[in-house]
């Protein structure tokens, strides 16, 4: 079952989407161990107003619980919904100053995952459909993603749900294809 998620979900969440941040997830808690973005990925989900809030959450539940979620947002709230996330981690690294890898006009995909036990299922998909649907009740024409390239995987699950690439962006030492899907509402 695909419902909207609550703060209440943040423990189980984080482990999720750090396994989508990867790389970020490292650079976020200033360690090698992408796992030790955890505390700090519990205490943005279960905050409102950021990018990683619940409020901006979809997951995937089943008999064994929350084994994926999909995260996204309006594009034109980037830097509103990034602000508290940047305050969090200039605290520790002054500098830090990501590039947008989104824009207004599209709904944006942030983050999809599956718990690894989980994957091979359909389950991004269908998490990756109702952000769609979303959208479009949201009366958006465009979602938007960025892929990374050395995850080329994900990049043909977005093709399977209509995404196409529109573009690259380098996006905190990578260089992402910019995917996106035309919907209707």
């Amino acid at each position: 079952m695909i419902r909207p998620a609550t703060a209440e979900d943040a423990p189980d969440l984080a482990p999720l989407i750090i396994l989508a941040l990867g790389h970020i997830a490292c650079i976020f808690a200033k360690s090698d161990d992408p796992e030790d973005a955890i505390p700090l990925m519990e205490r943005f989900i279960g905050s409102k107003g950021n990018q990683y809030s619940y409020e901006n959450t979809l997951v995937y539940e089943d008999q064994d619980g929350v084994i994926g979620s999909i995260v996204g947002y309006d594009g034109a709230r980037l830097h509103e919904l990034r602000a508290p996330v940047l305050k969090v981690i200039r605290e520790s690294d002054p500098d830090f100053s990501p590039g947008d890898e989104t824009e207004a006009g599209e709904y944006y995909v942030d983050c999809v995952n599956v718990d690894p036990a989980h994957q091979g299922k359909g389950i991004g998909k269908k998490l990756l459909q109702a952000f769609c649907e979303l959208a479009a009740a949201k009366h958006f024409n465009r979602v938007g993603l960025i892929v990374d390239h050395v995850n080329p995987d994900a990049r043909k699950v977005y093709e399977k749900v209509g995404f196409q690439v529109a573009g690259e962006k380098d996006f905190l030492g990578h260089t992402y294809d910019h995917m996106v899907r035309e919907i209707s509402f």
